[in-house]
């Protein structure tokens, strides 16, 4: 991996989860500690992050989660066109399970005023937003901290859907390729993601067409993991095909 690609994923990571060590860079990059060390120096120079001893954090990190604000805001044209479209796939009565990330966020957003509703988030953003909805039934996983996602990930996060049944996840990602299949920028997760997945019937991916083609950083496994797909009409017809040939439904906005 080239020196820019390098700095370019550690920043992706960073807007991912908030901060980082130099050692677990060292390690998840396998490169030396000095090697990282030279990157933090340049995207601090580029005034991206903020070093610390040991590591370094993202710049306006406490800012951002005081104003409660998402630091994935690009495309939300896209994001919210997908997120009217998944409306037609809950029904009162349903169990559903939405994931952390911008695009969720804008489903939730559209949730106020359902009834008899069963909501499963590990998104704080979400869970403020819903929480006093008198038809919806709001349940937050635990977990650790992230930030920047205003979201709770890692092993306790993954634990809760132990023996939980769904009918429905909506589920967010960094990244899809054929080659690389669902991809995310933080390892820790890899394992809720799985665990919401293994909890559903029927899993949405919603995912903006300028994600689809790319990869991030962890992979969480093959695009056979998922029931169907809810994008933008900006989707290339190269992609559709892709999608054809794995046998998932292709659901486009509009």
């Amino acid at each position: 991996m080239l020196p820019n690609q390098r700095r370019e994923k550690i920043l992706e990571l960073l807007k991912e989860d908030g901060s980082a060590k130099v050692a677990n860079l060292a390690r998840l990059f396998k490169v030396t500690e000095v090697t990282i060390r030279q990157d933090l120096e340049k995207l601090e120079k580029d005034g991206m992050v903020l070093r610390e001893h040991g590591g370094a954090y993202l710049k306006n990190i406490e800012d951002q989660v005081r104003n409660f604000s998402l630091s994935h805001r690009e495309n939300m044209d896209k994001k919210e066109l997908i997120a009217a479209k998944c409306l037609e796939f809950i029904e009162s009565g349903d169990s559903i399970i939405l994931d952390s990330g911008s695009t969720t966020t804008e489903i939730a957003k559209k949730l106020k005023g359902f009834k008899n509703l069963t909501v499963i988030t590990n998104a704080i953003n979400i869970a403020m937003m819903l929480g006093t909805e008198p038809g919806i039934e709001l349940i937050v996983t635990g977990g650790e901290f992230k930030p920047p996602t205003l979201s709770l990930t890692g092993q306790k996060a993954a634990d809760f859907f132990k023996g939980i049944n769904v009918q429905k996840l909506f589920l967010a990602t960094a990244g899809l390729s054929l080659k690389a299949g669902l991809t995310y920028p933080s390892i820790s997760d890899i394992v809720v993601k799985k665990a919401m997945i293994d909890a559903a019937e029927i899993t949405y991916l919603v995912a903006d067409s300028t994600k689809i083609g790319k990869a991030s950083f962890a992979s969480l496994g093959a695009l056979s993991l998922i029931d169907y797909i809810i994008t933008d009409a900006g989707i290339e017809e190269k992609h559709k095909q892709v999608f054809k040939d794995n046998e998932i439904e292709l659901i486009i906005s509009s």
